[in-house]
Parts: C-alpha cells; structure tokens; sequence
C-alpha cells in the first residue's frame, strides 16, 4: 500500500479552491521560496506518515459540507506533486466518492511524472511565483519555466486552473512583471481566475524556530493599494489584448 507524509490538514479552508474545502498540506518542497510561511513543509522525511485509505477515511467525515458549498478536497504543501503517486491514489478514491478534487501547486514538476495524476483532478491552482526567471531564481532557487510550460499543458488537456500569484512590494509587483503574467494569461482558455495574494510574513516564527534567517523581514507586507495597482495594471494589459473574459481577484 502507497503511503504518504503530510505536514498537517485543515478541515473547513474556504480559500484553496471553491467552496469549503478539506485540505491537505503534504510535507516535502523542492523550492526554496523566501517568503515562505509553511518553512517547516521542506523536508521530505519530516511530517506525519499515513496511507490512503486512512486519509481517504478522515476526508469523508466532511462530505456533506462539500456537497452543500461545492467543495471538495486540495491537496498542497510543500509541494504537492512531489508525492504524485500518492496524490493520484487518493484523487482516484475521492473521485470515485463523488468529490472534487483540485491540486495547489507551484509548477516545478516534470510534466511526464504527473500525466496519470492530473487524469483524477477537477481543479489546479498553478502559482505563478515570477516571470524573469533571474528573480524567479533569486526569490524562489528555481525559474518558473516548468510552471509556464505546466500552464500551457493544462491548457491543451481543457483541464480548469486558477492562477495565483504572491504580490511582494519592490519584487514581484513590478509594472513589467504584472502585464508579463497578463499576457502569459491571455494565451490560455482554461484560466478561470487569476488571484494576488498580498505578501506577508506571518509565517517568520517558523523560520526563527528552525534556526534559519528570514531574509525578506524587511519588506513590507502588500495592503490593499498595492493590490488594487497590480489588478489594474493586469486588467489593463489584458484589455489591451482583447481578454476581458478572465475573472481577477
């Protein structure tokens, strides 16, 4: 029997995906994100080991909460494909009990090692960390290549995404950087939604309690004016290239 480590569950999340969801963040992350808040998500040995039918079994006390909000189940990290195997047995179980399924990921994963996977997922939450890949490098250890290229895959397979993207005052919410992700956006039918997430650092404790240095301390966190000029600066780019059909949150 596949078994798989997971970092811990939130039984009733209302923001990875429609609906109330159950989401389980799996423990293990090849990215070096600095902004970070889950830290304590990298390692791959780390976290709570369990089998499928056992997580299968916790997830199924919450289905009437699913059916009645259009919810369902996320599975997130970490990351989440680096556990595929895993995921796709319990993807397939969850379909076969009538659940939505959806898949958080940040992209970095070889397309080839998640084909039988994504056949189980209702749903994809791509996030797009930065266009440049040398500042992609910097804020994340890896470019976003494999996250565009995963995009553009889901695309051709009709499988439904969200794009979400973490908005860092001075790093990511460049005027260049927004009408890129505006434009990579545009040449995609199965985007849905396209999220900013306002940057934060609530997650710093984390990384002082495992002794390492939080290096974006002192960046401030992203508040509502900063994301209203990335939403119009997306907006209108996307205007431009005739695609207003995309919903911005």
């Amino acid at each position: 029997m596949i078994k798989g480590r997971i970092h811990s569950i939130e039984t009733f999340g209302t923001v990875d995906g429609p609906g109330i969801r159950f989401i389980v963040f799996f423990q293990g992350c090849p990215l070096r994100c600095r902004y970070c808040h889950n830290r304590d998500t990298w390692e791959f040995a780390a976290g709570r080991e369990i089998d499928v039918d056992t997580l299968l079994s916790e997830a199924l006390k919450y289905k009437t909460y699913y059916q009645a909000s259009g919810g369902g189940v996320t599975a997130s990290g970490g990351e989440s494909t680096s556990q595929a195997r895993f995921v796709e047995e319990f993807f397939k179980k969850l379909q076969e009990n009538g659940i939505h399924t959806c898949l958080d990921t940040s992209g970095f994963v070889d397309i080839k090692n998640i084909e039988s996977l994504l056949r189980y997922t209702d749903l994809v939450l791509l996030d797009l960390k930065h266009m440049d890949d040398e500042k992609s490098i910097y804020l994340t250890s890896q470019t976003s290549q494999k996250a565009k290229e995963l995009g553009i895959y889901l695309d051709k397979k009709n499988i439904p995404m969200w794009v979400r993207h973490v908005l860092v005052p001075g790093i990511t919410d460049s005027k260049e950087n927004i009408e890129s992700m505006a434009r990579y956006v545009s040449e995609l039918n199965n985007v849905e939604r396209f999220e900013f997430l306002p940057y934060h650092n609530l997650g710093i404790h984390k990384w002082k309690d495992m002794g390492d240095e939080y290096t974006l301390k002192d960046i401030k966190a992203a508040d509502e004016k900063d994301v209203k000029k990335a939403k119009e600066i997306f907006l209108n780019t996307l205007s431009d290239l005739g695609k207003e059909n995309i919903k911005i949150f």
